[in-house]
């Protein structure tokens, strides 16, 4: 399973605000079939074909110049495990596990 997170940094609007062209990047990895899950920092989403992945950062990428960026700087950080199944959930709990352990009663060091 691979677990994408892109960030677009659209430059050259005019305007400090983004949202308008996150909201594009989003609906691209929607349209692509994909269940992308929005941060305060970046966009993240699963796949099990890297293609689909460097598909879907070529789609986000151009979805912003298309919204009238005159400049694009895209991110892309890749997790991919092959030895067994993770999601992005299951990345989550196991860290939100880690914290209800130390708080029951152990000292986090």
């Amino acid at each position: 399973m691979i677990i994408a997170e892109i960030t677009v940094i659209p430059i050259g609007t005019g305007t400090p605000g983004v949202s308008e062209y996150v909201a594009a990047a989003v609906e691209e990895l929607k349209n692509l079939g994909l269940r992308p899950q929005l941060t305060a920092m970046g966009t993240i989403f699963e796949s099990e074909d890297i293609e689909e992945v460097l598909k879907a950062f070529r789609a986000v990428h151009e979805s912003v110049f298309k919204r009238g960026a005159k400049r694009v700087v895209t991110s892309l950080r890749i997790d991919e495990r092959r030895d067994k199944r993770g999601t992005m959930n299951q990345k989550v709990e196991s860290v939100y596990s880690q914290l209800n352990r130390d708080n029951s009663g152990n000292t986090a060091q």
